[in-house]
């Protein structure tokens, strides 16, 4: 340690070793820096666990919200079929069950009003030279006639939720393809391929194998 004395005052002054020795072995600043490493340990943990849960709980939200998203459209095409369609196919007390005459009238005026309906639409029934009532009822008789005779006999949920997703759809396609063409053809033709895919979709019609009947039945 050295001593320097100016005017009469001493002034003591200790080796820069020393200082710096005392400085690191402080024991406060030792705690100081040992507790914010520690915060920050902590923290940066808390940042990854929370990360890993935010993904997974994000990624399980997203794959419940696309369950509930098509049961609700299921329910919901559902509704609106029923509230301006026929009666529901699967309602009890059908009287349009299969096997019986009123089954078989509703199954012919379906694919009565799909021949007719190509006849109008393809300006061969009536043909006129301008837009008529008659090619606007062929272009809707799929809409107007075949998916609600259809839907009115007793089927399968299969071919339930067909009829119900075609009730809803074909009156966009009919309203939305006159936009960028003109042709009561096309729009009927749009129709019969909708309606061909929403069945083929569902695996229902001449496209049911009957795999879920057979699941369905017990096995001896």
């Amino acid at each position: 340690m050295a001593t320097l004395a100016v005017n009469g005052v001493s002034i003591r002054c200790a080796p820069r070793a020393t200082r710096t020795h005392r400085i690191r072995s402080s024991p406060l600043i030792r705690a100081a820096s040992d507790t914010g490493g520690a915060r920050l340990r902590v923290r940066v943990r808390a940042s990854s666990n929370d990360d890993e849960v935010g993904a997974q709980g994000t990624g399980a939200g997203v794959r419940t919200k696309e369950v509930d998203v098509d049961k609700e459209l299921k329910k919901n095409a559902a509704k609106i079929a029923g509230t301006f369609a026929p009666r529901s196919s699967t309602a009890k007390k059908n009287p349009a069950f299969k096997g019986s005459a009123l089954y078989t009238i509703f199954e012919v005026q379906a694919y009565l009003s799909l021949v007719v309906g190509a006849m109008l639409s393809y300006n061969v029934l009536l043909p006129s030279d301008e837009p008529n009532i008659a090619r606007l009822m062929g272009m809707w008789s799929v809409w107007m006639f075949a998916v609600p005779s259809l839907r009115a006999r007793e089927c399968d949920a299969k071919e339930k939720d067909a009829l119900n997703f075609l009730f809803i759809a074909i009156p966009l396609v009919n309203v939305l393809i006159p936009v960028v063409w003109k042709s009561f053809a096309a729009v009927f033709t749009a129709d019969c391929l909708l309606m061909a895919y929403m069945y083929y979709n569902k695996g229902a019609g001449i496209f049911d194998d009957g795999s879920e009947k057979a699941a369905e039945e017990p096995t001896a």
